[in-house]
């Protein structure tokens, strides 16, 4: 009976140094996981690789970056944001573009936020977003390589060196941890700083998925490093050196095109023409911008436009024109809806006078015209309808001039802005200058003032800086 009781209780302790035991391991196992879970977390669902030019300082940050499906599943990249964090120097606002991208830059959208706790190695971070029209990434697929550009808007040279997301090492695409991605706002990629939080009045990452762009829309608001900036010729538009007239012929030149930041502008930078002389030709340039890459016709074409009535420098007094027009190629077919301001008047009328003219040829000067005497100086919103066989000319919402029958469009035309002499009235040297804010069509719909600028105040809240969708004839 002794016996018995001695192995019953042998049984109970085996059973309880068993159940310690466990107790103990689960302790352990608890205690350790965290560390062995940071040593071994879930694969990410996206992989960030990046590429850059190993110089640091430089007049612009081109980094490379590519979105890579890592998970099982397809996703959506409007549903993605990334984040790629700089320092801003000197204190100067930064601009953004999209020079390339397989998905189209015009499905690509950019803000620059600042942080509201820098670091040494940030204080602001570019955010990428993509729209619907950028489509989803397959299990496994590369989106391949997005290029990208960062700059000051004083067009001053930027050190890279204190930029968290800048390793020079990477001239060959590399996995990037100090790139962030996220998936519907929550971190699937890379290591956040310490405290990542957009500054008062900062967007943060973006949650909610962005829809395409509609079809037929064309938006561009300058934000172009400098004339010879890739992304201005990818994005259609051309400066013009060719010879040939307006003005005083043959004296178009690539001089006077520039970028500059500008206070007073909708996003802070425009596009400037100059024109300048010094009273010959020789002393004389003129300055065009065009895009002809893109089928425009009827709908809507809307610009943001600084009209000069005094020169930048030099005096006053000449027979400056300052366009925005729409022109076709064929001479058979022609076709112009045309806005000329001339601050002084020109070919023996006086100014200040605003023409909107609709053309049916050039060769035969066959057109219809509408001279508006007021002075312009300063920003005005010039919008051009196209619809039903009417063309209505408006200024700042107010209506000026239309032409319907054979004075309508006929043919798809090229945008067109320029600044120019009418001639040369006297000796000294001087510069005029144009500024364009951004410029906006719509293909599908006539559009009021109101509705154009809303859409263009969207375009910037949402970090749009370029979108064409107009279909190709």
């Amino acid at each position: 009976m002794g016996s018995a009781r001695s192995a019953s209780r042998r049984r109970v302790w085996n059973v309880l140094k068993l159940l310690f035991l466990v107790i103990v391991l689960v302790a352990a196992g608890n205690a350790l996981y965290p560390a062995w879970r940071a040593a071994h977390p879930d694969p990410s669902d996206l992989t960030i690789r990046h590429r850059t030019e190993p110089t640091a300082v430089v007049p612009v940050a081109k980094p490379w970056l590519e979105v890579i499906n890592s998970s099982k599943k397809a996703i959506p990249l409007n549903e993605v944001t990334l984040r790629y964090y700089f320092t801003a120097d000197g204190g100067v606002p930064y601009g953004f573009n999209c020079v390339e991208a397989a998905v189209g830059c015009a499905n690509i959208d950019g803000t620059i936020v600042a942080l509201a706790n820098p670091s040494d190695k940030a204080d602001h971070y570019l955010e990428l977003s993509f729209t619907a029209g950028a489509g989803s990434l397959q299990p496994g697929v590369n989106s391949k390589g997005i290029q990208l550009q960062l700059y000051r808007l004083d067009h001053q040279d930027l050190n890279q060196a204190d930029d968290r997301s800048f390793e020079p090492a990477n001239t060959s695409f590399k996995p990037a941890k100090l790139v962030t991605a996220y998936i519907a706002g929550k971190l699937a990629w890379g290591d956040q700083p310490a405290d990542s939080t957009a500054a008062s009045g900062q967007p943060a990452a973006a949650a909610n998925p962005k829809p395409a762009a509609p079809a037929g829309i064309a938006f561009d608001n300058f934000h172009y490093s400098g004339a010879t900036d890739p992304a201005l010729v990818k994005h259609g538009w051309r400066i013009r050196t060719s010879k040939g007239g307006p003005g005083v012929a043959d004296t178009w030149s690539a001089a006077g095109v520039s970028f500059p930041a500008e206070p007073t502008a909708q996003g802070g930078q425009t596009l400037q023409l100059r024109a300048s002389t010094d009273g010959t030709k020789q002393g004389t340039t003129q300055a065009q911008v065009d895009n002809a890459d893109t089928d425009f016709l009827t709908g809507t074409y809307a610009a943001r436009i600084f009209f000069s009535d005094q020169p930048s420098s030099g005096q006053p007094g000449d027979h400056i024109n300052q366009s925005f027009y729409t022109i076709s190629s064929n001479d058979s077919l022609y076709s112009e809806l045309d806005n000329e301001y001339m601050p002084n008047g020109g070919w023996g009328s006086p100014g200040p006078v605003l023409d909107t003219t609709s053309w049916y040829s050039a060769k035969n000067g066959d057109r219809v015209t509408r001279r508006h005497n007021a002075s312009l100086q300063g920003w005005h919103t010039i919008v051009i309808t196209a619809v039903k066989g009417v063309a209505t000319y408006s200024l700042d919402g107010k209506e000026l001039f239309s032409s319907n029958g054979k004075y309508f469009p006929r043919q798809t035309m090229g945008v067109n802005f320029n600044t120019w002499f009418v001639d040369l009235p006297f000796k000294g040297q001087r510069s005029w200058d144009m500024k364009i804010n951004w410029f906006y069509y719509n293909a599908n719909q006539a559009m009021s003032q109101a509705d154009v600028e809303k859409t263009v105040a969207d375009y910037y809240s949402s970090g749009t800086n370029y979108i064409n969708t107009v279909p190709k004839s």
